[in-house]
């Protein structure tokens, strides 16, 4: 028998060009598990050992020793420590060790020949998995060139240096058409050692197999002397990339363009025809965003930094090329530059700025307790908020028409004090701050606070528990009023 199993194993490895140590290892499991059948009412451990120079093997049924106290998950491959010394008095074994007792070899005829097929060849894909892992892990995010094999329940089969990598129907470029024989690039996103889906897979659509075309194509950027910082695509459609340089010499934009547009031209014909818009980065955001939306022309801009949005207008006539078939200008550029860009006609803008100006005019007299007139005239002069009050020259103040020496001085305190409040509010935790008395809930008057401690409502989270109904009934306001007043009640449970 031993002859046999060496010739079965020279066979196969011969025949698979896998090492004889894969097939020793799938015939040992093949034996273990046949080994494991002779006891059908236990379930032991099993291990076989063959020796790969003469084809004789031996059998072991293991025993894991486990702590006295332990609970016996398995009596039948367990053994406690205290027992383990009885039987085995010279092993000297511990918790933890496995020992291996010598048991009868399972003949080698008995064993389920589909049993030792099927987990030889599950051997044989682990090793086959094995092999071009090792070959592709270091390619990793990197492009790679292959050619299209064959087309596989609507995935496209590729080969790539002997191997078959995946490209799924969701990394292929729409309408594009692959044909067997073609050779492509694509962007090897990911190499699985798993036995579960593609190892190799392959993508068509990521943003970095543009990158790394016009690295291929430019060698500024190969080089370091042009970077790209940013890429948004709608594959086989358009794209936009944006470049930058910190030699003043060179024309980033009109590198990756090249003569007559050469070097664009080869990145869209590898892309199935897509149209690359290439951007200057700019580090002011206006100004990249502007750059990001062309063609369309922005005649005006307005920037939330906090949210990070740009609310942007265009001549109403202008507005379809702005925002593109299906919205995919703004889409792109939004992607592009990390904001949320709002296009609007310049209607729309005047009127959505005049009403932030005036929310902001509110909040700003609000926080000073001041008047309107007085709020307009500090956001005019650029104080459009209570720090940068608090914190401006008073001589810049004063410089503000109709501004005295006592009304700076009390703006600027009211100012100090506001941030004093939301410093103390910022650092009281949330389960104190609710337990605050009425008064420090902004929005209540001396007669509100007076008719809730008269029905025994004394702190912030006694309004926070209240009903919207409650308070209309103890107080009189309307439900709109009592209802913003709960939910500012209720702030610090949400910052909780």
């Amino acid at each position: 028998m031993s002859k046999e199993l060496l010739n079965i194993i020279d066979a196969v490895a011969n025949e698979k060009e896998v090492e004889r140590g894969v097939i020793i290892e799938a015939l040992e499991a093949a034996l273990a598990a046949a080994t494991r059948k002779r006891y059908p009412d236990e379930e032991i451990g099993a291990k076989v050992v063959i020796n790969p120079r003469t084809g004789e093997y031996k059998s072991f049924r293991l025993w894991t020793i486990v702590d006295d106290e332990a609970i016996l998950e398995n009596p039948d491959a367990e053994m406690r420590e205290s027992v383990a010394a009885i039987e085995f008095p010279d092993a000297h074994l511990q918790v933890g060790d496995v020992h291996e007792v010598p048991i009868e070899n399972e003949p080698f005829g008995r064993i389920s020949a589909q049993q030792a097929k099927q987990i030889i060849i599950q051997k044989l894909r682990e090793a086959e998995r094995r092999k071009v892992y090792d070959q592709f892990i270091a390619d990793e995010g990197t492009l790679v060139h292959g050619i299209v094999r064959r087309h596989e329940r609507g995935n496209v089969i590729v080969d790539i240096n002997g191997a078959e990598a995946t490209i799924l129907r969701d990394g292929m470029i729409p309408r594009e058409t692959l044909r067997i024989g073609d050779r492509i690039r694509g962007y090897l996103a990911k190499v699985n050692l798993e036995m579960r889906g593609p190892q190799l897979e392959v993508s068509r659509v990521a943003p970095e197999i543009l990158k790394q075309l016009f690295t291929l194509e430019v060698p500024e950027i190969g080089s370091g002397i042009i970077e790209i910082m940013g890429v948004a695509r709608d594959p086989g459609l358009r794209a936009k990339i944006a470049v930058r340089t910190f030699d003043p010499r060179i024309d980033p934009v009109g590198a990756c363009v090249g003569i007559r547009g050469s070097r664009v031209q080869g990145v869209m014909n590898e892309l199935a025809g897509e149209r690359i818009d290439i951007v200057l980065w700019d580090e002011d955001p206006e100004t990249y965003v502007r750059k990001a939306m062309a063609p369309a022309q922005i005649t005006n801009a307005a920037a939330d930094e906090a949210r990070k949005v740009m609310d942007i207008s265009v001549p109403e006539n202008k507005l379809p090329q702005a925002v593109g078939r299906g919205g995919q200008n703004v889409r792109l550029a939004s992607e592009l530059t990390g904001w949320t860009i709002n296009v609007l006609n310049e209607k729309e803008f005047a009127a959505r700025q005049e009403a932030a100006q005036d929310a902001q005019e509110r909040a700003l007299a609000e926080a000073l307790d001041i008047d309107d007139d007085i709020a307009d005239l500090l956001i005019e002069a650029g104080y459009s908020a209570p720090e940068t009050v608090a914190y401006a020259e008073r001589d810049e103040l004063l410089a503000i028409e109709a501004f005295d020496e006592e009304t700076v001085d009390a703006l600027m305190a009211r100012a100090a004090d506001y941030l004093l409040q939301q410093a103390f509010v910022a650092e009281v935790a949330p389960e104190e701050e609710m337990q605050l008395p009425l008064e420090n809930v902004e929005g209540l008057d001396a007669d509100t606070i007076a008719a809730l401690q008269a029905n025994g409502l004394h702190t912030q989270e006694d309004l926070a528990e209240l009903a919207v109904d409650e308070l209309v009934n103890y107080t009189g306001m309307d439900k709109e009023q009592a209802s913003a007043l709960i939910l500012k009640a209720r702030e610090p449970w949400f910052r909780g």
